[in-house]
């Protein structure tokens, strides 16, 4: 899970909706069911999402999306172990999927080897 958003001090509910891949209902949703989302919001009454903010539903989205977990379950996770720990989980989880698309590549690439030296081999 990448989140990509540019470096700023604020995030519309569309930004942030647009880099997890969601609507801007399941961000207001979430802004709901979990206490730790905070955003600010402007005259107008629009949401302005912080770096915290994001971080928050960066933690939310993979414990519901990617690990499975209900609402409940993921709401007694961030209390138990807080955000920074489950961030961490989260760091972790990306690098090591980093780390296996690269090692599938190597292979791939060392199979691609291996059939032209079998080809090499029978001219």
């Amino acid at each position: 899970m990448n989140v990509e958003l540019p470096d700023k001090l604020y995030y519309s509910i569309g930004e942030v909706a647009k880099a997890f891949d969601v609507n801007a209902s399941l961000i207001r949703f979430w802004e709901k069911e979990f206490e730790i989302i905070q955003p600010k919001k402007n005259k107008k009454g629009n949401r302005l999402f912080t770096k915290d903010d994001i971080e928050c539903f960066k933690n939310i989205f993979y414990l519901v999306k990617v690990k499975g977990y209900t609402l409940e379950g993921a709401k007694q996770v961030i209390g138990k172990k807080g955000i920074v720990t489950t961030t961490e989980e989260i760091d972790v989880v990306e690098r090591l999927q980093e780390i296996k698309n690269e090692l599938i590549k190597l292979k791939m690439s060392f199979e691609d080897s291996e059939e032209i030296l079998e080809k090499d081999e029978l001219n």
